[in-house]
């Protein structure tokens, strides 16, 4: 029988009598941001909301405000597991009733919980997306008072997306089994693609739609040629975020460990995390990453959906990401409190060639390569541009824009030129090889004929023999991979085999034939630091307020260690700065600060002043 003709054992009541009432009163927040307060109502009107809004746009209170303030217990489906700790405990420090359910309790915690839940103790309540298939999480959901349902990582129910999860395919049950409870899925990144299928799946046809700017303007994107990527990453660490906490993505588990490993050699404070890690260790390093300064979280891209760490100063990208929507969510991690942030990636050949590869290798229909590739395709054309990044990436999710000022390509433009000759003399190379001597060859072979280099392979096939044999004389070894890879992002040259071997495609014919144009990127030269670079907080600090700001942060990971929370559960820097640089007097005074409200106010307000007075 569906809940609402049941009726619930016991409502919980409200306390706020408004939205702006539990943003001040619970949050220390005087203001809503962008859309937050249009969305936030008609949730607490009992409408449905479809929300797509960045990493750091305040998605979390869309549904936090309305579950205060509608009466009964906000249900979230969320898929972070490992997670819902941390997001229970950011909740109870601000006063919120909040608890999980999951396969990480035993049966008396559990049972706690549902105690809670049925008798109104709770203003929340998170569940991971499995749950629902159990009979008895029905009954108990059934049995209580629900005031809305969250569906939070909400891409993760397209298989069109880059996080596709099975168990986010029966979500549309919420509707169907409770009508007239509100729902408000939530994702911070979404093409038209993906966010139709949303919609369709999720059955918010009904729903208001709102979609946010895409727009990250605090973080610097910026796309490097690969050249002994570890060494660049380590040069980036050095000369920009010495000691700042960020996220390196790695395409393999061994290349994961290797990485944190060479990072650890060179001083930095570095951990690993992938699925191939002991449980232990790796729910152990998160809790570093996520409660203690100046960790590296090197990582495959099995880390990081949810993590709320707001002062993840830069995200890196040692190997080419499968998506622009995955490498959107991933940058994204970085500078969710505002402040100046990194998203680095460092790009090559062997990247789209193992990466053209996965693709042909892995299972499922022609259709699901297609998409695969149509995935890549997107992916190369941001990393080739010779315009804005941000514009292409804005692009990509449907935004249009301006030149941002603050990527690489727009601090030093790099220069397009006419490489159809060179693509030719290339493409040349191969057609010869394949139909005059029944051969294909990876990019090293096809290098070493245009620049007619002696090698034991070229004397072993006789390819000095080849026509093409030291014709690209013109370009360097870099400079010809430089050539391959363009080609291969354009879709005129293609990847065949375990072993890599470059042969043409359908569209290759117009180049021979000279009907078509090859232009190419050509990278500037540049040091390896854009001219423009972050400050740090300590920097926009007023002078005086840095060395009040660094007590305050002293006091802050005491009280994080003493109680077992991330830092950031207790204050983030953005209100440890205003503090700093105010210097409140009285409780009163402090109460105005932004972040401050009645539950932290009255928890750590007293030692705040104390660390302002010594």
């Amino acid at each position: 029988m569906p809940a609402e003709d049941r009726g619930p054992i016991r409502a919980s009541s409200s306390q706020y009598s408004s939205s702006s009432d539990a943003l001040h009163t619970v949050f220390g927040y005087d203001n809503f941001r962008g859309d937050q307060a249009e969305i936030i109502q008609q949730v607490i009107d009992g409408g449905d909301a479809l929300v797509l809004m960045p990493t750091g746009g305040g998605k979390s209170l869309c549904y936090q405000i309305p579950a205060l303030v509608r009466e009964g217990t906000g249900v979230v489906i969320s898929p972070l597991i490992a997670l819902m700790q941390d997001q229970v405990d950011a909740l109870s420090a601000v006063g919120v009733r909040a608890a999980f359910l999951n396969s990480t309790q035993d049966q008396e915690q559990r049972r706690g919980v549902e105690r809670a839940l049925l008798n109104g103790e709770l203003d929340l309540l998170y569940l991971a997306p499995e749950r629902l298939r159990v009979t008895a999480t029905i009954d108990l959901l059934d049995r209580a008072s629900i005031s809305l349902f969250a569906i939070d990582e909400a891409h993760c129910v397209s298989q069109w997306g880059h996080d596709f999860r099975p168990d986010y395919l029966q979500l549309s049950m919420l509707h169907e089994h409770w009508p007239r409870v509100p729902r408000i899925a939530l994702t911070a990144t979404a093409t038209e693609q993906t966010h139709l299928e949303i919609q369709k799946r999720l059955q918010l046809s009904d729903a208001r739609h709102f979609v946010a700017s895409f727009d990250r303007p605090n973080i610097q994107y910026r796309i490097a040629a690969k050249n002994a990527p570890q060494q660049q990453l380590l040069e980036l660490l050095r000369s920009e975020h010495p000691g700042d906490a960020g996220i390196v993505y790695c395409l393999s588990r061994a290349s994961v460990e290797k990485t944190a490993e060479f990072l650890i050699q060179n001083g930095t404070s570095a951990l690993p995390y992938h699925a191939g890690l002991d449980s232990r260790v790796r729910a152990a390093n998160q809790s570093r990453f996520l409660r203690e300064d100046g960790i590296v979280m090197v990582a495959t891209i099995a880390f990081g959906m949810g993590i709320d760490k707001p002062d993840v100063r830069f995200v890196a990208h040692l190997d080419l990401p499968k998506s622009v929507e995955g490498y959107y969510q991933e940058t994204g991690r970085a500078g969710r409190d505002g402040l100046p942030s990194t998203a680095w990636l460092a790009y090559g050949l062997q990247d789209v060639m193992q990466q053209r590869r996965m693709i042909d290798g892995s299972e499922g229909n022609a259709e699901h390569r297609r998409r695969l590739g149509q995935h890549l395709d997107a992916m190369l054309a941001l990393c080739e541009t010779v315009e804005c990044r941000r514009v292409q990436l804005l692009g990509y999710f449907g935004e249009t824009s301006t030149a941002c000022g603050n990527c690489d390509t727009c601090l030093a433009p790099p220069e397009s030129w006419d490489g159809t000759v060179p693509a030719q003399k290339l493409l040349s190379t191969i057609v010869r090889l394949q139909r005059e001597r029944n051969q294909k060859f990876g990019a090293g072979q096809l290098v070493d004929i245009l620049l007619g280099r002696s090698t034991a392979r070229i004397t072993q096939y006789d390819h000095s023999s080849l026509s093409t044999f030291g014709i690209g004389g013109e370009l360097s070894d870099q400079e010809w991979r430089g050539v391959v890879r363009q080609l291969l992002a354009q879709g005129l040259l293609a990847v065949q085999g375990e072993y890599g071997t470059l042969i043409v495609t359908e569209s290759s014919a117009r180049v021979l034939a000279g009907d078509r144009s090859v232009m190419l990127r050509r990278e500037p030269e540049r040091a390896s630091r854009p001219a423009k670079t972050r400050r740090s907080a300590a920097v926009e600090l007023p002078a005086g307020a840095s060395p009040v700001f660094e007590r305050l942060r002293a006091w802050r990971a005491a009280e994080s260690k003493e109680q077992g929370v991330p830092a950031y559960v207790i204050f983030h820097d953005a209100t440890l700065r205003e503090i700093a640089t105010a210097t409140p007097n009285t409780l009163a005074e402090l109460g105005t600060m932004s972040g401050v409200g009645e539950n932290k106010l009255a928890k750590y307000g007293e030692a705040i002043l104390e660390v302002l007075a010594s």
